[in-house]
């Protein structure tokens, strides 16, 4: 079978813009304009690993690769953060700017060795790590902050203005900075930022003054830069006692962060960069800024979030009562570092941040507006004059009307798509468990960490990505049960093979692991991987997992080709967790990703429509007269496709299950109902567009006999009536 290339989102048109010179307009979404920004920055490579919010970039760079090959950049897509990171030792000892990209703080925290390394031992050429700082509502991970990797290996945070120009204008004199202080530079852009639309002005691509192939050809070696004692020791002296007064130095001499409103005031707002936006529309709510920024409260805008610049914040906060530290998350470093100068430097205006605004969440702009009001309540009331009043959220969510929308509308928890091929797989194991009993499930980063929530509610942890089978390692002995460990084909790629595969054949590790092999890494947007099935002309694909996991020594391995085939996947796992082989038992589970197998197929289908070929597709359906309304089919399975249905028959109470129109015929229920011998309710319809002639025929025969059958029907049941 012939498979292509499936990404998330396909670029290949707006990629052009990429080739936008000296004083064209650049028009589009933030991730396109970062990587515009690398481009004229003279970047020699780029790496990195996608996740949200910044899978798009990966997918850009993927697309961009004719234009990357004319400037002579080097992409690569890294296996791992860690692989990413240590990409950018290219940059220790030669004059080459590089770039890497990757979610954070899990990304951050996976690459830390080889950051830690490259912080300590220092760069020549600029080095930039572009951090997609998803904290926040929107956020899929722990909540936690880049911040505090920055200062402990004392690499230089950006935190730009949410601003095309002013982020493209910030990667230039980002790597500049680095340059001038040796030392890596980290720019992190949040969820907000990476999918805001907007301009600016471009300038030419610029091909790197010193090339990969130049590198090549000239080694260097400075063992000042290797990080080994005794020259580790002199790295930290020289981190404080040179570089960290460069890169002050140069903020401030290239005015990289910005002062808004007017220059005198009572009180002032100092803020993360990232927060610009939001602070503008709260202080617009507040009647104190227009929507152009036009602000009359005087801002810091902290386009570097470290280091600090401490004449800068000395000099904003003399003569003023009080500044307010609008820093988003915890702990809050910003807040402590500036209480530190100004009581450093005697300078009396008070600090406020954490004890009006939250220590903790996401800082929409309404929890600033409210944090703004309470400050300049207490500060300087004048301020805020005569204002409408502003609805609190808490008058919000006590309006009546909130708590009726609340009890029609129903709670949605995250959850596989419709027709996910993992979906069928938590269904047999729960049919398992019903069976044998609950055994410890640990879970992985991806789709499957869906089983955690209803309706399967399997899976006791999740550790970080590809961890799943590590997680069981305290279980590795011999139990009247055995645990399960569960992770996708990407965690496996990404360090599972080795920290959770070579791990339990090492140690002889009895547990049961179970490989979900969707052909992509579809949790982070459907990007290709070593095991992906399609033809990739840049890339290596079509290597088997079972190839890799049997490399490293595994003796107990079962594949399961179809996923979807439910009685064959609960007696593979039956068999996995009652055999007596010992060592790991190794399951690999394949069917294609649902969603990007809708994205191949549904283009090609619709073509074949339009041009009048010959097309089936499948539906499924329930029979409601078969159907006995006790939704184990739906207990089992979960899929948002299948729902209830209140008959019309007022002797029939119970609402029969059903199936809506965003069904895309996996074919999940009927066989979660045959495995679990629930009932013959449902059933598989065949739609044929453009039919044939013989189809007519068919169509026309059937419907003949069933006139017949129900006629037949009819006829006995008025008989019966009659006796």
């Amino acid at each position: 079978m012939r498979w292509v290339i499936m990404a998330e989102r396909s670029f290949a048109r707006e990629v052009e813009h990429l080739r936008l010179g000296e004083g064209d307009v650049f028009k589009g979404e933030a991730i396109l304009a970062i990587t515009k920004g690398l481009l004229q920055s003279g970047v020699s490579y780029v790496g990195g690993y996608q996740g949200s919010p910044i899978s798009h970039l990966m997918d850009v760079l993927s697309d961009a690769k004719d234009v990357l090959d004319e400037l002579g950049v080097n992409f690569q897509s890294s296996a791992n953060e860690s692989t990413a990171a240590a990409m950018l030792s290219a940059s220790v000892m030669y004059p080459l700017r590089g770039a890497v990209a990757w979610k954070s703080t899990v990304g951050t925290n996976v690459a830390s060795d080889a950051l830690a390394n490259l912080a300590s031992g220092g760069v020549t050429g600029g080095a930039m790590v572009i951090v997609g700082e998803d904290y926040g509502e929107g956020s899929s991970i722990m909540q936690e902050r880049t911040h505090a990797f920055a200062m402990k290996s004392q690499m230089w945070l950006l935190d730009p203005r949410p601003d095309h120009g002013a982020i493209v204008d910030l990667i230039e004199k980002g790597f500049q900075l680095s340059e001038a202080s040796n030392t890596p530079v980290m720019l992190q852009v949040r969820v907000r930022t990476c999918h805001m639309h907007g301009s600016f002005t471009c300038k030419d691509n610029v091909k790197p003054a010193f090339t990969i192939g130049d590198a090549l050809n000239n080694p260097r070696r400075d063992l000042s830069r290797i990080v080994l004692p005794p020259a580790a020791y002199e790295q930290e002296q020289e981190k404080i006692t040179r570089r960290m007064p460069a890169a002050i130095d140069f903020v401030r001499d290239h005015k990289l962060n910005e002062f808004f409103g007017p220059e005198a005031g009572k009180v002032g707002i100092v803020l993360q960069g990232g927060m610009y936006n939001n602070v503008i529309r709260a202080l617009q709510y507040l009647g104190l800024s227009d929507a152009y920024g036009n602000t009359q409260v005087p801002l810091y805008v902290m386009n570097v979030a470290y280091p600090m610049i401490d004449t800068e914040v000395a000099a904003f906060a003399a003569g003023k009562d009080a500044v307010l530290m609008v820093e988003e998350g915890q702990p809050e470093y910003l807040e402590q570092a500036l209480n530190t100068v100004l009581r450093r430097r005697d300078i009396n205006a008070r600090v406020r941040g954490k004890d009006v605004l939250p220590m903790g969440g996401d800082y929409t702009a309404h929890v600033i507006m409210k944090g703004i009001q309470t400050f300049l309540e207490d500060h300087d009331s004048r301020l805020l004059g005569n204002r409408p009043p502003v609805p609190d959220a808490a008058d919000i969510l006590s309006d009546p009307r909130v708590e009726k929308l609340k009890s029609v509308v129903p709670g949605r928890p995250p959850g596989l798509c419709t027709g996910c091929p993992e979906r069928p797989i938590f269904a047999a194991m729960k049919l398992v468990h019903e069976e044998l009993g609950e055994h410890h499930v640990s879970a992985d980063i991806g789709c499957h960490l869906f089983s955690i929530l209803p309706p399967f509610n399997l899976g006791a942890t999740t550790m970080g990505f590809g961890l799943g089978p590590a997680s069981t390692s305290a279980f590795g002995g011999k139990g009247n049960k055995r645990s399960i460990a569960v992770m996708g084909d990407g965690g496996f790629w990404h360090n599972g093979l080795t920290s959770g595969i070579g791990n339990a054949v090492y140690n002889k590790h009895d547990g049961v692991f179970l490989i979900v092999d969707n052909f992509y890494s579809s949790a982070t947007g459907g990007q290709d991987i070593l095991s992906s099935r399609a033809e990739n002309k840049d890339r290596s694909t079509n290597n088997p997992i079972i190839d890799a996991v049997k490399g490293v020594g595994a003796k107990w391995v079962r594949e399961v080709d179809r996923t979807y085939d439910v009685g064959k996947m609960r007696a593979t796992l039956k068999e996995a967790l009652t055999t007596t082989q010992e060592g790991p038992k190794i399951i690999i589970a394949s069917s294609e990703c649902m969603l990007n197998k809708q994205r191949r197929v549904k283009p090609q289908v619709a073509r074949r429509i339009k041009d009048g070929k010959r097309t089936v597709k499948e539906r499924f359906g329930v029979d409601e007269d078969v159907c006995t309304g006790d939704h184990a089919c739906i207990r089992l399975s979960g899929c948002p496709s299948l729902s209830v249905k209140q008959l019309d028959d007022p002797l029939r109470d119970d609402p029969v299950a059903t199936i809506d129109n965003s069904c895309v015929a996996c074919g999940n229920c009927g066989e979660v109902s045959e495995a679990a011998a629930l009932c013959p309710s449902f059933y598989r319809a065949e739609v044929i567009h453009n039919p044939t002639g013989w189809d007519r025929f068919k169509e026309k025969l059937a419907m003949g006999i069933i006139r017949m059958l129900q006629g037949r029907r009819d006829t006995r049941r008025v008989a019966m009536e009659a006796a």
